[in-house]
């Protein structure tokens, strides 16, 4: 049976559209342009008890996570926060992971339903969890699927640290426990200021009320994404297909170490990092407004008669008006007047050039060039 947040129940609550991505969550609560005003200018409090948690333990966390997933995890101290990949053997994602550390437990929350290619001979997806165990061998480490346990809730804004100190909220560090269990995460996006509670699920209405009572508007998963798509933040398999490798969506570096080995993948990493570039950019698509047609996720994007791209999220921000995210070949130029969309729902489309990745410098083609003299 497919998750319904007990928030749902709330007086003014909207639910997404069926088959839409944050099915399950509010997707606003009855003016989603106000509400991200608010979520960019004040306080205000996004329900996303529908995503996924896992729980590591035992004294080998650190140093088996450092072999099974993307980003440098030996040296992770108490009450940071970091972010993380699953990659295939192809260095493609498959999992995007947002990572704390506190209580001598390292946390591992993602969109609902993540998949990964199974390590064994026999390839075939399989869940995360299944995955990381099956990974563990004879590490000592402990993997639990807590999400029946604890539920996410996203408190955005200016003032969402001044709204949680009202609550005896005080994050001393980027992760601090929450009494009663949960912990409260600083999250780099959307927007400026993010801050994540992770709360138990069974205290997920109370938290609600208390934010709320605290003054952070309601506001619902239409306005984080909105302000997901102004931040440049992907999200898996609706901004990636199964070609997206780490460095087309902005991910090296957040959530993807280059100069650590080990972890399935890194061979193209660190090629495409050192000696390379990556084929596609993402990029913030400014979309043409005046039709009553938008494009949708996986639609083509269109220079002349070719296609460059293909579009991800398709959001109607507050003030950048229907914005997308898209995955463009990097030698598509930024002024080029550009079609996003399939036939019957084609609308002109400008890359916004602030958008657009620098061309950093390959550091072994620059020290093959050194050595050539």
């Amino acid at each position: 049976m497919a998750y319904q947040s007990p928030l749902l129940e709330l007086r003014g609550s909207i639910a997404a559209p069926d088959g839409h991505p944050e099915a399950g969550v509010p997707w606003h609560w009855g003016d989603p342009f106000a509400e991200q005003r608010t979520a960019s200018r004040g306080a205000a409090v996004v329900d996303r008890s529908h995503r996924e948690l896992i729980a590591v333990t035992g004294e080998e966390r650190l140093s088996w996570l450092h072999l099974v997933i993307s980003q440098h995890m030996t040296e992770l101290p108490e009450g940071a926060a970091t972010e993380a990949l699953v990659l295939d053997s192809q260095g493609r994602v498959e999992t995007h992971m947002a990572v704390a550390q506190t209580d001598a437990t390292v946390w591992l929350d993602t969109d609902p339903g993540p998949q990964v290619t199974s390590a064994l001979p026999s390839g075939g997806k399989q869940t995360l969890l299944q995955y990381l165990e099956a990974m563990k061998f004879w590490s000592k480490v402990d993997i639990r699927d807590v999400t029946a346990d604890f539920a996410l809730l996203t408190v955005l804004g200016p003032e969402a640290e001044r709204v949680l100190s009202t609550v005896d909220v005080q994050l001393t560090r980027d992760v601090v426990s929450l009494p009663g269990g949960g912990f409260a995460r600083r999250m780099p996006w959307p927007g400026k200021s993010s801050v994540d509670l992770v709360v138990p699920r069974a205290e997920l209405d109370g938290w609600w009320r208390k934010v709320t009572d605290a003054g952070a508007r309601p506001v619902g998963s239409w306005a984080f994404d909105a302000l997901r798509v102004e931040s440049l933040h992907a999200r898996i398999g609706v901004d990636t297909d199964d070609r997206t490798i780490p460095h087309e969506v902005n991910w090296i570096g957040s959530a993807a170490h280059v100069a650590k080995g080990c972890y399935r993948g890194q061979e193209t990493v660190s090629k495409v990092h050192n000696v390379g570039r990556p084929p596609r950019n993402m990029v913030l698509l400014h979309l043409d407004g005046s039709p009553e047609i938008s494009p949708e996720t996986g639609d083509p994007v269109v220079l002349g008669e070719r296609t460059v791209g293909r579009v991800g999220s398709v959001v109607q921000h507050h003030e950048l008006g229907p914005i997308a995210l898209a995955l463009v070949k990097r030698s598509t130029p930024v002024g080029s007047e550009l079609l996003a969309g399939a036939a019957d729902r084609q609308v002109q489309a400008a890359i916004d050039p602030d958008s657009v990745p620098a061309e950093g410098a390959a550091p072994g083609r620059e020290a093959a060039q050194r050595l050539r003299g």
